[in-house]
């Protein structure tokens, strides 16, 4: 899957990727039809990063829901 290219299904790809890592119980906060491709950029940064870690602390998993919380739009 080339995520270089912003699309919807790509889109879906990372937020699916990044509630399967960050284990996020209430999965329905992260839905891809919450989010809008203007978002696409900051949500590829998010999906890079948290796959680059092994595992992420508490605090960096609330920093993270919150940014995503910002560019939901629904």
């Amino acid at each position: 899957m080339d995520l270089s290219i912003k699309s919807e299904e790509n889109l879906a790809f990372m937020l699916e990727g990044i509630k399967e890592k960050m284990q996020v119980i209430n999965a329905g906060m992260i839905q891809p039809e919450s989010f809008d491709l203007s978002s696409y950029e900051d949500i590829h940064e998010i999906y890079v990063m948290v796959n680059k870690k092994d595992s992420l602390s508490v605090a960096e998993m609330q920093a993270l829901l919150a940014e995503l919380g910002k560019m939901r739009v629904s």
